[in-house]
């Protein structure tokens, strides 16, 4: 079977053949003009990844490595069915909805003692133990519970046969960003996140980016994170950036698609249009990328270190943050375990 295209290149491809989605040049300059103004600011580092999740444990010890795994395992799919019926968690006091549920349940259970970082214990616990570690607060129970153990306990497995942690399985891909992506990639099927456009194999490997993303953040903080080739990530196409896309104009959907997502249809994973909106934000910020590294190269006569990672690092809290004046934009909604 022919090998996928790589994300970059399967953005491209579906950018340069999508009937629904399309990138916009004028949103694209306004994006890099944007990010060139806050091209100082600690918000376009690696470092502000500790900031953007304050539950993640310290960046110090190996359980940090092992806490991204397992949450980035499980990454995928917390849009309610209605907006008043959120799973919801509290830890410390904060109420938290969506992704950070998860994270907030990952570190409450650290806290009573569950050893829920261990490959030991996380390859082979139960579906009532891990309902019990991500229980809600209301009657509203974290989706696809089933899907998440499953993956978690599949995860652990292959840590087990990789000496037995994060950090033994992904040093054998060296310090190499693209090796570490095709080594989750071919060891861990929950994480082959592909699909087939006009008669093209193509991929997304949103998490298995995340996974090496967050590793990279947690290496940087401790001042190890001389990983190579992290410009050859791309953003990670979910359902929260799209729309901070369109909503500043660098990608447009067109009527009938703007129409039956405002209409609340569910697109299947792999339906023509899930492609196109995640193939054609992949393809917006390398274009916002390429873009913001001419303009600091052409009025600040320097190079820009600024990759499709720390963009996606920006987007997404900014989208979480300014939800409100977005909410005329539908996000799409896709159940899978790919993001």
């Amino acid at each position: 079977m022919e090998k996928p295209l790589l994300p970059r290149e399967s953005g491209r491809f579906i950018a340069e053949r999508s009937r629904d989605v399309f990138v916009e040049d004028e949103g694209v300059q306004k994006v890099a003009e944007m990010l060139y103004g806050l091209r100082h600011s600690d918000e376009l580092t690696a470092s502000g990844w500790k900031k953007a999740n304050p539950l993640a444990p310290a960046p110090t010890s190996d359980q940090a490595l092992n806490w991204v795994f397992v949450v980035d395992t499980m990454n995928f799919s917390f849009w309610p069915e209605e907006e008043t019926q959120q799973c919801e968690v509290t830890y410390k006091g904060t109420t938290y909805t969506g992704y950070m549920t998860l994270c907030a349940a990952i570190t409450r259970a650290m806290e009573e003692g569950v050893p829920i970082t261990d490959p030991k214990y996380f390859s082979q616990m139960s579906m009532e133990e891990l309902g019990c570690v991500l229980r809600s607060d209301n009657e509203t129970p974290m989706p696809m519970l089933r899907e998440r153990h499953q993956v978690l306990t599949e995860g652990g497995r292959v840590l087990l046969e990789h000496g037995g942690s994060f950090r033994s399985f992904i040093s054998q891909a060296g310090n190499d960003a693209q090796k570490m992506v095709a080594l989750i990639v071919e060891k861990i099927p929950s994480y082959r996140d592909e699909a087939t456009y006009e008669g093209k194999r193509i991929s997304f490997y949103k998490r298995a980016q995340i996974l090496v993303a967050d590793y990279w953040g947690i290496m940087a903080a401790r001042g190890q994170g001389d990983i190579i080739n992290m410009d050859w990530l791309t953003m990670f196409a979910d359902y929260r950036v799209p729309q901070a896309l369109v909503y500043s104009g660098a990608l447009r959907y067109s009527d009938t698609l703007m129409q039956a997502l405002k209409n609340g249809e569910l697109l299947s994973s792999g339906d023509r249009r899930e492609v196109e909106i995640r193939g054609c934000s992949i393809w917006c910020v390398e274009l916002i990328k390429d873009r913001l590294h001419k303009l600091v190269q052409e009025r600040d006569g320097q190079p820009c270190s600024v990759n499709s990672v720390i963009i996606d690092f920006y987007l997404w809290p900014y989208a979480k943050q300014h939800h409100k004046e977005m909410a005329h934009i539908p996000i799409h909604h896709t159940r899978c375990i790919y993001y």
